[in-house]
């Protein structure tokens, strides 16, 4: 089947393949090597390419493998019907090797019942299954999970960041040929810079501007200083109409760049008794964009707080 998604028809298959610091490619080519493969906790940000790893990992180790979405399927059941049956069943392959069972998103796992009852079940399948979790927020996995688990941190430090990103230029760059997608350097290196190193934004996003068969200078279009101002300039007068048509007609700039953009002026427009308390309420709202069912509720949301509670000059 051929698969639309570039994300998904461009996925690496192996740990060479990714997009990853070396010191954490060495440690992940280890495992492979070894051919153990242990209970593992994947964490980091959005898009650097966890799951892609747990599925390399399984790939390259030749492990049957299930993938269940913690966000999706957070409850109880999914520990009694879909682990536990593909847990105590024999690999399909016929080897008698252990099977793994992929929790991503595991940070969504309910944390009174589901993620609980995963310690007894990752110490009743030791013998046949190994699990991998991956998540954003390692916070939120229970203590006794983390006992049970080698932790894997997927940030990179802003050096390592440097040479990611010129690996994913040349990436980036045969994908649109491969697609026989016309671009310009200059527009691609602007639209990595904007995103990194959420990688799998910058592939979804150049998807998204390639209908016409070339990456436009549009791709990366921001947030001018033109533009926050005028939304500040709203949230001075306390007008909520204007404030929110704005949100509505900047849809497609990513909530946590307009967070970012007034918190980069936000001594230059309030008054210093607020300053605080606004950057309280930016960092909150930043930090529920993650999760939230509806972006452009919680940015009102946000901009609303904003406007009751910061005195501007």
């Amino acid at each position: 089947m051929n698969e639309f998604l570039w994300v998904e028809k461009y996925r690496p298959k192996t740990i060479d393949e990714c997009i990853l610091p070396a010191p954490l490619k060495k440690t992940l080519n280890e495992v492979v090597k070894s051919g153990q493969l242990q209970n593992m906790l994947l964490t980091g940000t959005a898009g650097l390419g966890k799951t892609t790893v747990a599925r390399a990992l399984c790939g390259m180790l030749k492990l049957d493998h299930i993938l269940i979405n913690g966000s999706e399927e957070s409850g109880i059941d999914v520990l009694r019907n879909k682990i536990k049956q593909f847990a105590s069943t024999v690999s399909l392959d016929g080897t008698g090797s252990y099977k793994v069972v992929i929790l991503d998103e595991a940070d969504y796992l309910n944390p009174q019942s589901t993620q609980p009852a995963l310690r007894a079940f990752i110490e009743e399948f030791s013998a046949n299954c190994r699990f991998i979790f991956t998540c954003n927020f390692k916070n939120r996995i229970i203590e006794p999970l983390h006992s049970r688990l080698a932790v894997v941190e997927f940030n990179a430090t802003k050096k390592e960041l440097v040479g990611l990103a010129g690996q994913f230029h040349e990436r980036l760059k045969k994908i649109l040929d491969l697609e026989k997608i016309e671009y310009a350097d200059k527009v691609l290196a602007e639209l990595i810079i904007k995103h990194a190193p959420d990688w799998r934004r910058i592939i979804n996003e150049c998807q998204r501007h390639s209908s016409s068969g070339e990456i436009s200078a549009n791709a990366v279009v921001g947030l001018s200083d033109s533009n926050i101002q005028a939304l500040i300039k709203a949230l001075k007068e306390k007008d909520f109409r204007t404030m929110r048509a704005w949100v509505v007609n900047n849809n497609d700039v990513d909530p946590a760049q307009v967070y970012r953009s007034i918190y980069d002026c936000i001594t230059d427009v309030a008054k210093p008794e607020s300053v605080p308390q606004a950057i309280i309420i930016l960092a909150d709202y930043q930090y529920k964009n993650s999760f939230v069912a509806d972006r452009e509720l919680n940015t009102v949301a946000a901009l609303t707080e904003l406007m009751c509670n910061v005195e501007w000059k």
